[in-house]
């Protein structure tokens, strides 16, 4: 039976620490705020929203929403962030991406109107040239990729010299998660969805990160014994038991098939996602700290 990697224990550790440092940070006259940038409605954001707020007023951080109509135009858009900018008490900032549908084609244009000393999600340019360059002082990395190293590192799993695999390109998970495992002196390679027998490649993994979005796309052919699994992705699977009837949401491994033959798994929900929150107030405390310097 596999050790389950449960982000609680990692999210309360680091709760503690940024708890501390919020006390730290007040005593010095800094009191760290989160602006929340909302346009709509969107059900996925409301609930992240919910969650980082309830964890922000945990550890002792301000948040001050900015909500915008679905059909804000790209200029009074632009005008809030300009704004939030200028505005020093506002330390970091999180923006609900994808934005609607009307702004898609100037989605990275409208990022990158952001600071990037308050981009503490990874919005702009810049932040990812520092996840890339491994610089921490452009801006801050992604937060769900960031939760990844904090379980591994909790855990007292060292990357280095070890083989990691990374299922999945995107520029939010994939890529980042990629850099960063480099970073910590793993031997990195991607899978993607053009990538010839995945399965082969995954079994060779040392450490294995499932960010795919693919419903019961990794199954026992990709894993072998000794191995850890970090699995990113949050699906909806309508056939799931839970204690509230059918359907739940899951992640990409076929849980009941891989966790008896790898070491270590993250579950779904239970794992990554539940560190994510704890991941961004860090990001706006350290924000906040960088003012001070």
């Amino acid at each position: 039976m596999a050790k389950q990697l449960l982000g609680k224990e990692v999210t309360e550790a680091l709760n503690a620490k940024l708890q501390a440092k919020v006390e730290e940070l007040k005593a010095k006259g800094v009191s760290p705020k989160l602006g929340i940038i909302r346009c709509g409605e969107n059900p996925s954001d409301l609930s992240y929203e919910k969650g980082a707020v309830a964890r922000a007023e945990l550890i002792g951080v301000e948040v001050e929403k900015f909500l915008l109509p679905e059909d804000v135009t790209k200029e009074a858009l632009i005008a809030q962030i300009e704004a939030i900018n200028a505005d020093d008490s506002i330390h970091g900032v999180l923006m609900f991406r994808p934005l609607p549908k009307h702004l898609k084609a100037d989605q990275n244009e409208i990022c990158n109107k952001l600071d990037p000393r308050k981009d503490v999600d990874c919005m702009t340019d810049l932040s990812n040239a520092g996840v890339f360059e491994g610089r921490s002082d452009l801006g801050f990395p992604p937060c769900t990729p960031q939760a990844c190293m904090e379980i591994l590192a909790h855990y007292g799993i060292d990357c280095k010299g070890k083989k990691a695999v990374v299922i999945g390109r995107s520029l939010v998970v994939g890529k980042p998660a990629a850099m960063m495992l480099m970073d910590r002196n793993a031997t990195v390679t991607i899978c993607h969805t053009k990538t010839v027998n995945t399965a082969e490649i995954a079994r060779e993994a040392d450490i294995l990160v499932t960010a795919a979005g693919v419903l019961n796309s990794l199954t026992k052919d990709y894993v072998r014994p000794g191995q850890v699994v970090i699995d990113v992705s949050i699906n909806w699977d309508a056939e799931k038991i839970t204690s509230k009837g059918k359907g739940g949401i899951a992640g990409d491994a076929v849980f009941a098939e891989v966790e008896p033959i790898v070491d270590a798994i993250t579950p779904v929900p239970g794992g990554v996602g539940s560190v994510t929150t704890s991941v961004l107030i860090g990001h706006v405390v350290e924000a906040a700290a960088r003012t001070l310097a």
